[in-house]
């Protein structure tokens, strides 16, 4: 819906935990409109900075468009500290596993299926590595999420060689079992996901007949939506917002 001044606006934010893979309990931020909604709702998947302020802004961002917006910290139990500090003990750990980050994500669509207000809609949203695991929640769940956006999904296409025990496979390979539509929005100057990379997801999502939507930017690289880091591009960013809002009401407006 279009944004007119007489709108009623307010919103609370705030840390939470949740229960995530296997039940463990989790933090996580969470950013909802005040009023009796019913809101649709959207999980945030952490990039490969860790979770960050960005996120977070992001999350209130949403809430200020009107959905109910989760930020999980998959990185939690690698312990706390600065963002910069967790993920380097990610990393040193041989980085998350990818049946961890898809639980939970499960859980924080669960927990947004579950609130009162929520109008029965759910999508999923991440940028860089957390493209990568939107596209591993969005093919290997069911039932959880109805609408996907895949920000520059670093690794969707994985060569055999980087294949670890914590990410065995390549996430295009589970392409057939996409649940819901998809967006994706990629930079032309991006190294990974690069075109060739892009070519070959679009090629299998035509393969097994999946709703998507794909788009990508002359001028721009990776992380082109970052307004705080050199990489930001602000013609493309504000384009590719556009199209997140658009792809996003179509899909998770409707009440159930």
């Amino acid at each position: 819906m279009p944004y007119t001044t007489d709108k009623y606006e307010g919103m609370l934010a705030e840390t939470i935990t949740i229960q995530g893979h296997n039940n463990d309990v989790i933090h996580a931020y969470v950013a909802k409109p005040l009023g009796p909604g019913p809101f649709p709702g959207v999980a945030l998947v952490l990039h490969g900075l860790g979770w960050t302020e960005w996120y977070k802004e992001t999350a209130r961002k949403f809430a200020h468009h009107g959905y109910v917006a989760i930020v999980p910290d998959i990185l939690c139990r690698v312990g706390h500290g600065t963002p910069e500090d967790v993920l380097a003990k990610s990393r040193a750990a041989g980085g998350l596993p990818d049946d961890q980050v898809v639980g939970d994500m499960t859980g924080a669509g669960k927990y947004l299926r579950s609130l009162p207000y929520l109008n029965g809609k759910v999508g999923i949203i991440g940028s860089c590595s957390g493209g990568r695991h939107t596209y591993l929640a969005a093919t290997r769940t069911k039932g959880v999420f109805d609408a996907a956006v895949d920000l520059w999904g670093g690794n969707v296409v994985t060569p055999k060689d980087r294949l670890t025990p914590a990410q065995p496979v390549s996430p295009v390979d589970y392409t057939k079992d996409l649940s819901c539509p998809i967006l994706g929005l990629f930079g032309e100057d991006d190294a990974n996901p690069n075109p060739a990379q892009v070519a070959t997801i679009e090629q299998e999502l035509k393969r097994y007949d999946k709703q998507y939507e794909f788009h990508s930017y002359k001028g721009a690289g990776h992380g082109f939506f970052y307004y705080h880091m050199g990489m930001y591009r602000q013609e493309q960013a504000m384009d590719g917002w556009n199209k997140v809002w658009t792809f996003f009401e179509k899909h998770l407006s409707a009440r159930p």
